[in-house]
C-alpha cells in the first residue's frame, strides 16, 4: 500500500511545492478532459451498463506467456482486435481488483489486459538466478516486456498503487507505449534519496509497515501472517468498503506466490535505501529521479475515503504537461478505487482513451 511516489510526499511543506501556480494550471487543464458528469455524457463511458461492485468473483480468461524475466499470468478480457488497456494493481491486492473494471471496459469494445505483478498470483520467475528484485523501475520493465510479449505496441494504461506508480513511470519513459493514463492518487514516481529524509511523526506513523518491513523481524512476521497483515491493510486503506471474507480470500490467495515475500520487503527497503537495486536499472532511476513530467493524456482519481497516505491533487497537477483532469469519487471510496468504484474506473478508462 502506497499512493504517493515515496515517503516525502506526505511532508506537508514539500508537498506544497507548487504552490497556487499549480492550483490555477490544475484548473485550466481540468477543462481539457472535463468534469467526470460531464465527460461522460459525451462519450462512450455514459453507456456502460451499471454494475455492483463485487458482482464479478472471476475473470473468464487467465493466460500465460514468456515476458522477460518472467512467466507473467493475467486475465483478459474483451475482443482481441479491441484498442488495448493494460490494468496495473499494487500491494497487497491482485488482479481482482479489476475484476468488475474488465468485463465492463470489455463491452465498450476494449481489449483488456491484468497482468500479476511480479511476486504475485501465477506470475513465476523464468530463473532461479534471477535477482528477487522490487524497485519501482524493474516492474515497469516487466510491464513493457509483457507488452512485448503480446504484440502491444501502445496501450491506454490504468492503475492504482504500485500500479500507478508503473503507469507513471512508463507514460513518463516511453510515452510512445502510452495513449493515454488513469492513476489513482496521482504522481507517484519516487527516488531513494527522497525516501531518506525524515518525515514530521504524524506523516512517520502512516508509513509502519514500511519500517517493519525493514526489520528482519517484520520479514519473517509477514511471511508468517500474510492473510492477517494484508487484511489489516485493506481495513486501514478503505475504512469504509465493507467487503467480506470471499472477497480478501480471493485476492489473498495470490499472496502464496513463492517469491511475494522477497519482492515485497525489498520494495520497501529499496525505498529507503536500504536495499540496493540492479546497476543495469541505474540510468533508469536517475531519469525517475529528477521528477519527470508526464505529457500523455492524464487522468488523476482519488476515494475520499482513501485511508492510505496520499498527497492533495493540488501537488501533483504540475506533473502532467498533457490534457489532464482530476476526479474525486465520492461514497466512502478508498484505496481500492477500482474493487469499490468499478464504474467509476472504467468511465475514466473510457474517457481519457478517447482524448
Amino acid at each position: 500500500m502506497d499512493t504517493v511516489k515515496m515517503p516525502e510526499e506526505f511532508n506537508q511543506n514539500r508537498r506544497h511545492f507548487f504552490g497556487t501556480a499549480a492550483m490555477t494550471i490544475a484548473a485550466a487543464q481540468l477543462g481539457m478532459i472535463g468534469s467526470a458528469a460531464a465527460q461522460s455524457s459525451k462519450t462512450k463511458s455514459a453507456g456502460l451498463p451499471a454494475v455492483k461492485p463485487g458482482a464479478h468473483t472471476s475473470f473468464a480468461s487467465l493466460k500465460q506467456i514468456d515476458a522477460g524475466t518472467l512467466n507473467v499470468g493475467y486475465a483478459e478480457a474483451g475482443p482481441a482486435n479491441g484498442p488495448v488497456v493494460i490494468l496495473l494493481h499494487g500491494w497487497p491486492y491482485d488482479i481482482h481488483s479489476f475484476v468488475d473494471v474488465a468485463p465492463l471496459l470489455a463491452s465498450a469494445g476494449y481489449r483488456v489486459i491484468v497482468p500479476y505483478v511480479r511476486g504475485y498470483g501465477t506470475t513465476r520467475f523464468l530463473s532461479s538466478e534471477t535477482i528477487r528484485n522490487g524497485q519501482q523501475s524493474v516492474v515497469a520493465v516487466d510491464a513493457i516486456a509483457l507488452m512485448d510479449a503480446l504484440k502491444i505496441e501502445k496501450a491506454t494504461l490504468g492503475g492504482f498503487d504500485w500500479g500507478a506508480r508503473t503507469a507513471n513511470i512508463i507514460a513518463a519513459l516511453w510515452p510512445e507505449r502510452c495513449k493515454a493514463m488513469v492513476s489513482v492518487s496521482g504522481y507517484l514516481i519516487g527516488n531513494q534519496e527522497a525516501g531518506k529524509v525524515p518525515l514530521p511523526p504524524k506523516a512517520e506513523l502512516q508509513w509502519w509497515y514500511q519500517y517493519y518491513f525493514a526489520t528482519e523481524r517484520g520479514r519473517a512476521g509477514y511471511d508468517k501472517y500474510r492473510h492477517d497483515f494484508s487484511k489489516l491493510i485493506w481495513q486501514i486503506a478503505s475504512p469504509k468498503w465493507d467487503f467480506d471474507d470471499a472477497t480478501f480470500d480471493r485476492t489473498a490467495a495470490a499472496f502464496d506466490n513463492p517469491d511475494h515475500v522477497s519482492i515485497v520487503v525489498h520494495n520497501y527497503r529499496w525505498r529507503l535505501g536500504l536495499a540496493q537495486g540492479e546497476p543495469k536499472y541505474d540510468d533508469l532511476e536517475k531519469r525517475l529521479a529528477e521528477g519527470p513530467v508526464i505529457s500523455v493524456p492524464t487522468i488523476t482519481l482519488e476515494g475520499d475515503a482513501n485511508g492510505a497516505p496520499h498527497a492533495d491533487p493540488s501537488s501533483y497537477a504540475k506533473k502532467f504537461s498533457g490534457k489532464y483532469a482530476h476526479r474525486t469519487i465520492k461514497g466512502g471510496i478508498g484505496h481500492n478505487l477500482p474493487q469499490e468504484a468499478p464504474r467509476a474506473f472504467a468511465e475514466a478508462i473510457i474517457d481519457v482513451a478517447e482524448v
